[in-house]
């Protein structure tokens, strides 16, 4: 008898234990998108991005809420443009890739997997000397072709338009091209690396005109209305402004990401940074 009471002590505290470590590592491991403030106090670490230059604002401002809810943490941002953020992400040089355009099939064939951050208008800019407001798609095409070459022939002054745009590679570009149907076929008289650098250069000639982030655009430049809609959060959320492309998240497809860089992913995308997101200038996508 004393054996058998013996026994069944011991298998009850083995149960007891058993259960003890099951709700222990239920308590310790809480979903990833319920950590809420527990889990974000034991992060630490730094979440390197790479890429679109038009996502400097608002990754920048997702950045610095983020490291300010968690002490420890910090964002590095590479601004290289679309194109070779997508190509960082995918050689493991960075955690995050960032892309102001959609990914190729190719790219997705490669093992890469895009995630929409938000829609942002690119807007179509002048200098501030001009007396143009407003340009059709099929205008704004027949420019950027050559097809039309002085701006007297769109209502403005008789002088030459100086074509500026982005470099090859860049989202900005690869979106103003393909949604104006001019795709390897622009006359640019400058192609630049960065959005900064496009509005400096269209502030600085009369006779310029370019296209850059919304959110980016400064008093510097004028923006047109384009099919007579003016580039806005409102517009480019209900779909009536036509130029506008994705901001995209790319991450290695089945590749887990580092504690912290998972943390901020799910901080950016869940709905919970909406309103830093829409003050950057851009439409969430949830």
């Amino acid at each position: 008898m004393k054996k058998t009471a013996a026994f069944l002590c011991a298998l009850l505290m083995a149960v007891s234990l058993l259960g003890g470590c099951s709700g222990n590592g239920e308590e310790q491991t809480p979903p990833a998108d319920e950590g809420g403030e527990q889990q974000v106090e034991q992060l630490s670490g730094t979440v390197s991005t790479d890429g679109s230059t038009s996502m400097k604002t608002v990754i920048g401002a997702l950045g610095e809420a983020f490291e300010n809810a968690n002490d420890g943490v910090s964002l590095s941002y590479n601004p290289t443009g679309s194109g070779s953020g997508i190509t960082a992400v995918a050689e493991g040089r960075c955690d995050i890739g960032l892309s102001s355009r959609s990914l190729k099939q190719e790219e997705i064939d490669q093992g890469l997997t895009e995630t929409v951050l938000a829609y942002d208008g690119i807007a179509i800019i002048v200098n501030p000397e001009n007396t143009v407001t407003d340009l059709s798609l099929e205008t704004i095409a027949k420019i950027y072709t050559g097809e039309i070459t002085n701006w007297s022939e769109v209502g403005g002054p008789d002088s030459e338009i100086v074509l500026i745009g982005r470099e090859a590679g860049s989202g900005t570009r690869d979106g103003f091209e393909s949604i104006t149907g001019t795709e390897d076929a622009c006359l640019y008289r400058q192609e630049l690396t960065s959005t900064g650098d496009v509005i400096a250069a269209v502030a600085s000639n009369p006779n310029a005109i370019g296209y850059a982030s919304l959110a980016s655009v400064d008093e510097t430049v004028v923006v047109l209305s384009v099919e007579g809609v003016v580039p806005s959060e409102e517009t480019v959320k209900d779909g009536s402004y036509a130029v506008q492309r994705p901001f995209v998240l790319v991450t290695r497809t089945g590749e887990q990401l580092s504690a912290v860089a998972e943390a901020f992913f799910n901080y950016a995308t869940s709905g919970e940074a909406n309103d830093i997101i829409s003050a950057a200038g851009v439409v969430p996508a949830n």
